[in-house]
């Protein structure tokens, strides 16, 4: 470990040392009005974006924006607005604090300190130190024929620049639910978080992300504890869905040509599995208990062979009992290879590998074109002969955007997850963490159709009609052997839930929102009560509402 330990002490010196300014933090993955607008920057082809991993960092998506400065007499004249209200929210980035036009300050030192409502925070910058302190702040109601129901957060966020190289930021939040909705069964795609009991009713649970960076010109490298997110799609993602707990983790990015990009994460898993040998009673008879070691080891290489097709491939390892492993630690290499050397070829001692492919095209201006393939477990020779079946996850869609009408967005998508898809028949290596599936939230045995109208008629304003058909076969217990490819494909319905949800929205100040929607769900099936709270089950038409500041 020494070794390792001065290897990264070299490599930190080295970076600082020898690269040119670059500041590299992420930008919450639940700012989705902004993560919509950079996409369809991208698809208008105003900008050369891959969209494919999440987060994006604060520095690429303010290079993203100044970049469509440059052609936004190509941009509606929404855009336009959009444009220069999400650039605003970018000037500590830019090591610029003085005052612009619009801002709502309620106090100003210079162009050192501020304290404002738009945008909403207090910041601070001198020219070696920026610090930007955000308030967390939300609510949403829900009401429907079996129950009314809320979820209600605060925290406090904060996030800075030391020098030209070093990023740090940290966040707290806290929430409360007063009917549990998120955990770990619950087919749905709000992010998850381990919970616990609250006196009063309902369920609590807290939220802590944060993180160093180090950066530079072509890449960065850091620890962190945060969401990610993988693989093209609008209704989920298949490959990492960026919903389960955020667990910590080391991130790498490389982008050193124009035409190449690659991903790098080796994150510290929950495995809630206990651990015998590690457990004991104390003096005062209380028993520790103590959970098995899990890891995931993931990297993803893109290539863009033409401007505006992104093509990646990349594979990923669940693996646990063999201590944190240094040839895991090592980012290119071909996981499920390496498997082989460390079990000695053998089944019983192995870890859970997985490979997955990505291809993004926006080469035809407004219309993004998609396909994720996740695969569990693959033999060529399954597709064609017999009743086999590869493991595997299947996601394509379609978005067209501005065309024929502006300021309209149009999307459609098919996802099919086959039987034994990220499930294993070891405890300590599925492809989970804190009993949270790292891939597309319906799991496997189950397929879904997706498609969304979404209407911006200007700047802040969205509306969105979504539709959504689900289902979901029987949940089998992962069967070791052959009998695991024999399982044939949702031979029954056992869960289905058909809805229609219309949702308005308005985003006031940056990360401030107030919205409105109503739903119609239909969920039937013999296993609905596993899989959704129960205010949702049978028939149900929910109103809900609330607002937001920060995330």
């Amino acid at each position: 470990m020494r070794i390792l330990h001065r290897f990264f002490l070299v490599a930190f010196i080295f970076i600082l040392g020898y690269s040119s300014p670059a500041q590299h933090l992420p930008e919450d993955i639940r700012w989705e009005s902004l993560y919509e607008f950079l996409d369809e920057l991208a698809t208008e082809q105003a900008i050369d974006l891959f969209t494919s991993v999440k987060p994006y960092s604060k520095r690429l998506i303010l290079e993203k924006l100044q970049e469509a400065q440059r052609v936004e007499d190509r941009l509606s004249r929404r855009m336009r607005a959009e444009l220069r209200f999400y650039l605003r929210a970018f000037h500590l980035e830019q090591r610029d604090n003085s005052r612009r036009s619009g801002d709502v300050d309620l106090l100003r030192k210079g162009n050192e300190l501020s304290a404002s409502l738009h945008p909403t925070g207090i910041f601070y910058s001198d020219s070696v130190f920026q610090l930007g302190v955000t308030p967390i702040l939300g609510l949403q109601y829900f009401s429907n024929d079996n129950e009314s129901f809320f979820h209600r957060w605060n925290g406090i966020s904060a996030y800075g620049y030391i020098g030209e190289h070093v990023g740090v930021y940290t966040s707290l939040r806290d929430n409360h639910e007063s009917v549990q909705f998120t955990r770990p069964e619950y087919l749905n795609d709000r992010y998850g978080a381990p919970s616990k009991g609250a006196a009063t009713g309902g369920r609590d649970y807290s939220e802590a992300r944060g993180g160093i960076t180090v950066g530079w010109d072509w890449g960065s490298v850091g620890v962190v504890k945060d969401y990610f997110q993988w693989g093209s799609g609008y209704g989920g993602t298949n490959i990492y869905s960026g919903r389960f707990p955020s667990p910590g983790q080391i991130r790498l990015h490389l982008a050193p040509v124009d035409w190449f990009e690659f991903n790098y994460i080796h994150a510290w898993l929950v495995s809630e599995v206990l651990d015998s040998a590690r457990s004991f009673t104390t003096e005062d008879g209380v028993y520790r208990e103590a959970f098995r070691e899990k890891y995931l080891a993931t990297n993803l290489f893109t290539f863009k062979p033409l401007r505006h097709l992104d093509i990646s491939f990349g594979n990923s390892i669940v693996y646990s009992d063999i201590g944190l492993q240094a040839a895991y630690l090592v980012p290119f290499l071909f996981y499920k290879s390496v498997d082989h050397t460390l079990n000695g070829a053998a089944n019983k001692t192995g870890q859970n590998a997985q490979m997955f492919l990505d291809i993004s095209s926006r080469q035809i201006r407004h219309l993004h074109l998609y396909a994720t393939v996740f695969f569990d477990e693959l033999n060529t020779r399954r597709f064609t002969e017999g009743d086999d079946n590869n493991l595997f996850s299947v996601k394509g869609g379609a978005r067209l955007s501005n065309w024929p009408v502006k300021d309209v967005i149009l999307t459609a998508e098919y996802t099919r997850t086959n039987p034994m898809t990220y499930k294993h028949n070891l405890a300590t290596t599925t492809f989970e963490t804190n009993r949270s599936v790292l891939g597309h939230y319906l799991r496997d045995n189950a397929d879904e159709i997706y498609a969304s109208l979404i209407v911006k008629p200007l700047r802040g304003l969205r509306l969105k009609a979504e539709f959504l058909k689900s289902r979901k076969g029987p949940d089998i217990r992962y069967v070791i052997g052959r009998e695991a490819i024999k399982v044939p494909f949702m031979e029954e319905v056992r869960y289905e839930n058909q809805s229609i949800r219309l949702e308005a929205g308005y985003e006031i100040v940056h990360n401030g929102r107030i919205f409105a929607g109503i739903e119609l769900r239909d969920v039937s099936g013999e296993d609905a009560a596993l899989y959704v709270p129960a205010p949702y089950l049978g028939e149900t038409t929910t109103i809900s509402g609330g607002f937001h500041i920060g995330f």
